[in-house]
């Protein structure tokens, strides 16, 4: 296979027809091997750590990956993965659990917002402000301790926030901030075979948690949402890949050929050194090179 990732087939586009069921979780492009993508992945880390350098060094632009998914999908494997050759000062992760009660406080985007990429940096999201349409909507309870006005908590709210979302978004992308949207497409069976080796395998019992059984049990509610988002919220400007996840070695080579692509619409350059800047860095040199 080629070593760069055609990104085409997990775009979700913009068109409003998207629909969840036309994307396999398992789906391989064809002649996919699992040698081809270590060799893809392999290559866009290289690819990532020279264009990173190039952000940095610019700081005039930032990327935001957000990853969203069902429990057990692979979001920190991916993580681990795809950003193993990036300089750790250029980058940051940061994992949204429940909200704490001082972020309950502030609206939803507030936390978020707290923890947006500087400029010359990649910022990773593990879960974002999406979870606000999904979790909250599965479980709608949870709005009441968001302590929300209520006349505002109406049928529309679902429908606000996506109209929120996209020009928070908007906003960001105008102020320099590439943004890549990916969610990682696992299936109910393989979500439950990963469950179970947590349980099998002693080193990995401490990720196992009894929240992940009962949030399968709402499935079918959650798959709703994630393509209600995803339709919803799919821009030009910041678009969703739906990254098949059953195949994590797959998985990793997608998210990595996303994360670079991010990075080349940058059209980054190393700054240019000219006039006074580059007159004191020839005085610099004479004087290391002890001539006059």
């Amino acid at each position: 296979m080629s070593e760069r990732v055609n990104l085409r087939p997990y775009n979700a586009g913009t068109s409003g027809r998207f629909r969840l069921e036309d994307h396999d979780s398992g789906f391989l492009p064809r002649g996919a091997t699992r040698e081809g993508a270590e060799r893809a992945l392999a290559t866009g880390i290289a690819r990532l750590r020279g264009l990173q350098e190039k952000l940095y060094a610019e700081n005039r632009g930032s990327v935001l990956i957000i990853l969203q998914a069902m429990d057990a999908a692979g979001k920190d494997s991916a993580i681990e993965h795809v950003m193993s050759g990036v300089n750790p000062q250029g980058c940051e992760v940061h994992a949204f659990k429940a909200p704490s009660d001082e972020e309950l406080d502030h609206n939803y985007l507030w936390r978020t917002t707290l923890r947006l990429p500087r400029r010359g940096r990649i910022g990773i999201f593990n879960r974002s402000y999406y979870e606000e349409v999904l979790v909250v909507r599965v479980h709608s309870e949870l709005l009441e301790r968001q302590r929300i006005p209520g006349s505002l908590v109406t049928t529309h709210i679902w429908r606000e926030r996506f109209e929120d979302m996209i020009g928070y978004e908007r906003h960001l992308t105008r102020n320099g901030t590439a943004i890549r949207k990916i969610f990682l497409h696992v299936s109910k069976e393989e979500q439950r075979r990963r469950l179970l080796k947590r349980l099998d395998e002693p080193e990995k019992r401490w990720k196992f948690s009894v929240g992940d059984v009962e949030e399968r049990r709402l499935w079918k509610r959650y798959m709703d949402a994630y393509e209600d988002m995803i339709r919803e919220t799919s821009t030009d400007f910041a678009p969703w890949y739906v990254v098949p996840a059953d195949h994590k070695w797959w998985t990793r080579a997608v998210v990595g050929a996303i994360v670079v692509e991010a990075l080349e619409g940058l059209n980054l350059q190393f700054p240019k050194i000219t006039g006074a800047k580059e007159r004191e860095l020839l005085r610099i040199r004479r004087a290391l090179t002890g001539r006059t």
